[in-house]
């Protein structure tokens, strides 16, 4: 079949689908006949169709242009949207934004090689954070004529699908007719309802046109995969309401597998007597001022989070996985020897020493724990010691931060002038975005750190802060997805200086585009919290900053279509010029000069231990000294 027939057959097959509103709609109808002659890349999109991948973020290369006709085709027909950029990191940041905030779905198109290695990078935050996203990366041909161009250059097969295979699901097309596995494999990684990730469908750029004669369109995977029910019984709930119970200092660390569970994790707080530390993934899942939320807790948690931590003698722990900065490298509880996991990932589940794990969905094991609570007489009250001493820690800890509110501004020698502070700035943005219903993305670095234990989120879905893989660039990047969303939202992005000018070209993709929202650059020529690391174990500060004087508000200007602002120095012209960019319908760019130093009142502190630098030798002798 020439190349006219066949793209002529494609418009017929993506308007009857168009019209139909869906494909199992046109076939039912008799739109459209059961089976077709497919090529591979159109099986691939029709596959991803009916999983609900409607959006298509990236850029095309030598080695998917048949995968870009494709979509060319059923874009045309209004099935798909593409979205091209330029740089595939910001790509896969964007989708993975969207599935956050939204739930929407996409998928990732690349060349071979350096743009497939881009998006692998820029995955990190997807597995990290367990978010399902899609990449369609180009591979090297089948047939093995050669080298190919952008090939990784050793004589082994698969590399690309090995590498891409350490980060996530991967499968590489070599073998046409096995698309079918291939997307259902994607599908139970994609949309796995605990821990999502990104999937890479390898495509050689050979095996990508071949055509598949009379493909049955119904074999395509529609289902996704179910959630699990509540943990099995067996006697565990009595035994974890026993031991609760019998405990004088409940902690309970909310991790983001509790993303679904705040109205029973409310109740079983009150029940059991317990106190929460939350991750930054959660912030919302219980409001900030509950009278048990202790707010952040880990290497970089709050004086509340980690006095809970530090004093708690039974741990429940709720859908986290325990990674370093939460558990202070494993030294984060030091009196508890008890600990109860909920959690839908056995290893997770199983993290910890003397562990009564109850495995499965934590809204529903947390209800059933709750059950056997009041069973056993659980009543609750806020009469209790630790009760006691917990909102007292956490009044210490809200004294802590109003103090670095109330000094907004402080002298900073390298701008030879008071600048804010980043407490004070973030926590004014932060309220500002809460006020008009703005999202807000925190990226990685001092900005990150200093604002997750500033934000006051009274529900989920108002701050996205990117911890998993800490991923400098992440917030910018995820402006994208207020362009891709059908849920129209306004993003903000708080990003130190370093941070965006890892992604600047958002400036760019944002316009092209449409995005709607604002990029506040907290610049201190410096990486803050990394001197600041330097500083604390060294007592000295090396190759982490410099003096470039850098005109964020022109290089902003400089493209068209985005507006920019210089924040002032003063809370009030900083809420200015939020007001003035929200008024912007487009992007916006608010440059923010920040005070970096020695004074106290210039950061939110760090009240925990991590096994970094000349730490770990009493780190690790502290953790194994636990035993926990």
């Amino acid at each position: 079949m020439d190349h006219q027939k066949l793209t002529e057959e494609r418009m017929k097959r993506a308007a009857a689908i168009a019209q139909a509103g869906g494909l199992d709609a046109a076939i039912s109808s008799g739109a459209l006949p059961p089976r077709a002659d497919v090529s591979l890349s159109e099986a691939i999109v029709l596959g991803l169709l009916v999983q609900g991948v409607r959006n298509y973020i990236g850029i095309f290369g030598h080695g998917s242009t048949d995968v870009g006709e494709v979509l060319r085709v059923y874009a045309e027909a209004g099935l798909v949207k593409v979205f091209p950029v330029r740089h595939e990191t910001e790509a896969v940041h964007a989708a993975t934004a969207l599935r956050w905030v939204t739930g929407e779905k996409s998928a990732v198109f690349t060349s071979i090689g350096p743009g497939a290695m881009h998006a692998l990078a820029g995955s990190l935050a997807a597995a990290s954070d367990g978010l399902g996203v899609w990449l369609l990366v180009g591979d090297e041909t089948t047939e093995d004529e050669g080298p190919n161009m952008q090939q990784i250059p050793r004589t082994d097969q698969g590399l690309f699908q090995k590498l891409f295979g350490t980060m996530g699901g991967a499968y590489q097309l070599h073998t046409p007719g096995a698309v079918i596995e291939a997307l259902r494999r994607g599908c139970n990684q994609v949309d796995h309802p605990y821990r999502a990730g990104p999937f890479f469908l390898c495509l050689p750029m050979n095996t990508q046109p071949v055509r598949l004669p009379n493909f049955n369109l119904a074999e395509l995977p529609r289902a996704l995969p179910p959630r699990m029910g509540a943990a099995a019984d067996g006697g565990a709930y009595a035994r974890a309401a026993e031991a609760l119970l019998r405990a004088k200092r409940v902690v309970v660390k909310v991790g983001g597998g509790a993303r679904g569970a705040g109205p029973e994790l409310l109740e079983f707080l009150d029940l059991a007597d317990g106190f929460a530390v939350t991750s930054p993934l959660v912030s919302g899942v219980i409001p900030f001022d509950h009278p048990r939320n202790m707010t952040v807790g880990g290497s970089k948690g709050s004086l509340s989070g980690n006095y809970a931590m530090d004093e708690g003698d039974l741990l429940v722990a709720v859908g986290t996985r325990f990674v370093c900065q939460s558990d202070s490298s494993r030294t984060g509880y030091p009196k508890v020897r008890q600990v109860i996991n909920i959690n839908a990932d056995i290893e997770a589940g199983m993290h910890y020493g003397n562990t009564l794990s109850l495995l499965g969905d934590a809204a529903l094991t947390l209800a059933n724990l709750n059950e056997a609570l009041r069973n056993k007489g659980a009543k609750g009250g806020s009469g209790s010691p630790w009760f006691r001493a917990c909102r007292a820690k956490r009044e210490e800890w809200d004294a802590f931060r109003r103090a670095r509110y109330e000094r907004p501004t402080l002298f900073d020698p390298m701008w030879d002038r008071e600048v804010l502070t980043q407490p004070a700035a973030i926590k004014a943005a932060a309220d500002w975005c809460r006020e008009n219903g703005a999202v807000a993305f925190f990226d990685a670095g001092d900005v990150q750190a200093n604002g997750f234990q500033i934000v006051e989120d009274d529900r989920l879905g108002r701050t996205f802060t990117e911890t998993g893989a800490s991923y400098m660039g992440f917030a910018v990047s995820a402006l994208l997805a207020t362009a891709i969303t059908e849920q129209p939202f306004y993003g903000v992005a708080f990003s130190g200086d370093g941070s965006f000018t890892m992604n600047p070209q958002i400036l760019i993709d944002g316009v092209a585009h449409g995005a709607r929202g604002c990029i506040l650059v907290f610049d201190n020529r410096r990486m803050a919290a990394i001197s600041g690391l330097q500083e604390a174990q060294y007592g000295a500060v090396f190759a982490t900053g410099d003096s470039v004087e850098v005109d964020y508000v022109a290089w902003a200007r400089a493209i068209k279509g985005v507006t920019a602002f210089h924040s002032g120095y003063s809370i009030d012209t900083l809420l200015n010029a939020l007001n003035q960019a929200k008024a912007h319908d487009g992007l916006s760019l608010i440059h923010v000069p920040s005070y970096c130093g020695p004074d106290p009142l210039g950061g939110m502190g760090v009240f925990g231990r991590w096994n970094v630098g000349n730490w770990c030798q009493d780190t690790q002798a502290l953790r194994h000294d636990i035993g926990l």
